[in-house]
Order: structure tokens, then C-alpha cells, then sequence
């Protein structure tokens, strides 16, 4: 995986081990995605058969004084077998110093701020998996940019059930719009200064997305007033 920060006006590259091999690394020269597998891997299509493979692009950011933060960017896929939502937990040590504290305490954490634009939903593993993780670390705010939804046609389908633990849990899920591709291709893809260029339905596709993944996170809001209403004796 590649990881790229900023300090300063100075941009530094690095390569983190993926799925702990260190044989085989990508042999890419650059820390940006190629515009044909952006493309491929993020069309938010109806039916998007082939694309097995989960793209997460990420971006961490930490405040490191009163006016300034420090950024890092990358992308992950999966990996032998491990889903890219566990993969990015395992770079969480490299990529935020001093989330898990510093000091034989662990006191003075640092606060972050990550986001991910997701070419699937998580699955319900992960989704259960990364809660379980986000409630041992509250310095740490989490929003899920999703190009597609997987696994969610059924409505009781434990992906769905995924989805609102993770909002239960805090976190900020949403469908990707035309915005947010733009700012993937500006800040991921290598473009080559090249303009980003919609395809057909992608406004469609992301609005009927955003209402499906609506309505797939309603019944939180639901289950909230049942509960007030239990406590209020109604």
C-alpha cells in the first residue's frame, strides 16, 4: 500500500507491508489509482457483476496545532483473503501515531478523523468488526462514502443489520455523489490533469442508491422512539 503526507508544502511517499507480506508489493510508481480501475471499481452501476474486489480510498487527518493539520492519503484493496475494511485496521498504527496513546499509560491520545470512499458497503462482518474496534477508541470519528451497496436487496439481510450498527455506533454513512467522485479523481486517481467525465446514470444510480440505503437505516430511528415510548409507559 502506499501512503503519502504532507508537512508543509513537502509531499513524502511510503510503502506499508500489506496482510503481512512483505514478498510482493505493488509495482506501482505513483500513489494514485490508474483512471481505467478507478472507474471500473467505483461505477455505481444496478448491476456490477465481476467487480469482486472492494477498493477503500482513504484520507486521515489529525489537527497537529491551532491552525494547521497534517494529512495522509492511500488506497487498499483486498487482500489474500482479508477484506479492506480489517486490512486498514491493521495500518491504523502507522498511519495515526499516537491514537492508542502515548506513554506507558497511554494517556494524551490524539484525536482523528478518517474517511473512506468505499467502491462496496462493508460486509456485516467488517461492519460488526469495526464496531467493535470504534468503541475502544473514541478519539476516532469514522464516515463511509459508498459507491455501491452489497448484499442488501433482502430486507433482512445481516449486511443491512451491518449498516445500522455502524450508525448506531456513530458512524457517517453515505451513498457517493457526483462531488465525491470528482474529489476521489482529483485526489486519488491519476488524472494527468485530465477532466473527470461522468458516465450515464451516475446521477440516477446515486440517487436511487441514497434512498435505498435510507430506508435500510430508518428502522434505527425507529427502534429509538419504540424504546422512548417503552420508558415514557405508551
Amino acid at each position: 500500500m502506499w501512503v503519502a503526507a504532507t508537512e508543509g508544502h513537502r509531499m513524502m511517499c511510503w510503502r506499508i507491508p500489506t496482510a503481512g507480506s512483505v514478498a510482493k508489493q505493488q509495482s506501482q510508481k505513483s500513489v494514485l489509482l490508474p483512471r481505467k480501475k478507478f472507474i471500473y471499481h467505483y461505477k455505481n452501476m444496478r448491476w456490477a457483476r465481476g467487480r469482486h474486489e472492494t477498493y477503500l480510498c482513504f484520507v486521515v487527518k489529525r489537527r497537529v496545532g491551532p491552525d494547521s493539520m497534517s494529512f495522509d492519503f492511500g488506497h487498499l484493496r483486498n487482500r489474500n483473503g482479508c477484506h479492506v475494511e480489517l486490512l486498514f485496521l491493521r495500518h491504523l498504527g502507522a498511519l495515526c501515531p499516537g491514537l492508542w496513546g502515548y506513554g506507558v499509560t497511554g494517556e494524551r491520545k490524539v484525536n482523528y478523523s478518517i474517511t473512506w470512499f468505499c467502491s462496496w458497503s462493508p460486509c456485516a462482518n467488517c461492519s460488526f468488526r469495526l464496531v467493535q474496534f470504534l468503541n475502544q477508541m473514541p478519539n476516532l470519528r469514522l464516515r463511509i462514502f459508498v459507491s455501491r451497496l452489497y448484499f442488501c436487496d433482502l430486507e433482512d439481510s445481516r449486511e443491512r443489520e451491518g449498516l445500522r450498527v455502524l450508525k448506531k455506533a456513530g458512524v457517517h454513512i453515505t451513498v457517493m455523489t457526483y462531488k465525491d467522485y470528482f474529489y476521489c479523481w482529483q485526489t486519488f486517481v491519476a488524472c494527468n490533469q485530465s477532466k473527470f467525465k461522468p458516465w450515464d446514470g451516475l446521477h440516477q444510480n446515486s440517487v436511487r442508491l441514497a434512498r435505498k440505503l435510507n430506508r435500510i437505516l430508518q428502522p434505527c430511528e425507529t427502534e429509538d422512539l419504540r424504546d422512548a415510548f417503552k420508558l415514557l409507559g405508551l
